[in-house]
């Protein structure tokens, strides 16, 4: 287990991601790939009110996560995240869209508590203090345990944790932002914000929107639909170069590739627990691999070379 920077949330070292619930994965197959991952150790489970509006026109990722925690009888030995601030008709971080999107979501996931509530996206057009105020009610109320920041730049985020100092509020203990081998812009200005204010990260996109699963290479079709994006990297030679080495530390260690990208993640700096998803049980499989696999240094040196800008 994990912890989320200086809070008291022990974490499974991989969260798993659940935008493709009621998605690419029903109802039956969304429980049976959350009773997989917690029958294999798993407790972190991430998702959002907006998970996947775009798809249902409803929050059914909650919804689902909601009634399986009812039926499971097992909130209480997870750490269970959600998000405010994307969806249609409550985007933003204004106090009231804030506090209408928590009861909603408390609704939906059928608990009275959430364990880290995400700032989706960063807010301009709302003073960071008026968020944090908010934020900050929610957990003295008990609605909420702790606030992360997901989508923040650097100096956005040093600002919102320098006025949470200042004006005694709840401080974000965590970021989410995209990070894996072939997008590592988080390597930098912002991962020196996490590091020196003692933060975690858990980090989406860790399979670069299934690139790193080893399934994409040149002349294959894949039926996804991020088989699109994912394809993108292919046509650059850091998407190769990168894919070759992943390959073969994978063939060595007699894993898959996702195993690998994922244990990547777990070595570097500041990184609690990367966020994956699996629309079946079958790829659970890689995902919870990845929590054992501790990388060797020659294998971080090959992998973090190859992938390099």
């Amino acid at each position: 287990m994990r912890s989320i920077g200086a809070t008291g949330l022990s974490v499974f070292p991989i969260s798993l991601g659940t935008n493709v619930f009621g998605w690419t994965a029903d109802k039956e197959t969304s429980f049976a790939i959350l009773d997989a991952y917690v029958e294999g150790g798993g407790n972190f489970i991430d998702t959002a009110d907006v998970y996947p509006y775009w798809a249902t026109g409803e929050s059914t990722s909650e919804m689902i996560i909601g009634e399986w925690m009812e039926d499971r009888r097992n909130r209480d030995s997870l750490v269970l995240a959600t998000k405010v601030g994307m969806l249609e008709g409550l985007e933003g971080l204004a106090p009231a869209t804030i506090r209408t999107a928590v009861e909603d979501s408390l609704r939906r996931l059928r608990t009275d508590y959430i364990d880290l509530y995400w700032a989706h996206v960063d807010d301009h057009d709302t003073p960071i203090v008026e968020s944090l105020a908010a934020f900050d009610a929610l957990v003295r109320e008990g609605k909420i345990r702790y606030a992360g920041a997901s989508n923040y730049g650097a100096a956005r985020l040093a600002e919102a944790l320098k006025i949470s100092d200042d004006e005694g509020l709840t401080r974000y203990v965590a970021l989410q932002q995209a990070y894996n081998l072939v997008e590592r812009g988080y390597e930098g200005e912002l991962r020196d914000v996490v590091a020196e204010e003692g933060l975690a990260s858990t980090p989406y996109f860790g399979l670069a929107r299934g690139f790193l699963t080893g399934k994409y290479a040149p002349g294959v079709t894949v039926d996804s639909p991020r088989a699109g994006k994912a394809a993108e990297y292919l046509a650059t030679e850091r998407g190769l170069r990168t894919l070759e080495a992943l390959t073969k530390v994978a063939g060595e260690r007699g894993v898959e590739p996702a195993s690998v990208a994922l244990a990547w993640l777990l070595a570097q700096p500041t990184v609690a627990a990367p966020i994956a998803s699996a629309r079946n049980v079958g790829q659970l499989q890689a995902l919870m691999t990845a929590a054992e696999l501790a990388l060797s240094t020659e294998e971080l040196t090959l992998l973090d070379e190859a992938s390099r800008p």
